[in-house]
């Protein structure tokens, strides 16, 4: 098992439910073959720079251990949520 960090940013103006919920979906995609060891919620921040008329997003760090799939499979899920302004999964050395 390999260990990643991945850290995705939300547009500031969704829902604190809805939030929640794409974090347990994308926790659940880890855990399906893999394990978590930290989930950091950063909050509402500035973006370094412009990204689609956004000024803001909401972070989010998670830490994890798991095979090669499933960075492949967070990746997909990532692109294709609506809320994700940007995402990045990097593999970690050990």
């Amino acid at each position: 098992m390999n260990k990643y960090e991945l850290m995705y940013i939300l547009k500031s103006d969704v829902e604190e439910e809805r939030r929640l919920q794409l974090l347990e979906k994308f926790k659940g995609i880890i855990e399906a073959d893999g394990q978590i060891d930290s989930v950091d919620e950063w909050g509402n921040r500035k973006l370094a720079y412009e990204i689609n008329k956004l000024n803001d997003g909401y972070y989010f760090l998670v830490n994890f251990h798991s095979s090669a799939d499933v960075p492949k499979e967070l990746d997909r899920n990532l692109k294709i949520a609506d809320e994700v302004i940007r995402h990045m999964v990097l593999r970690l050395e050990a």
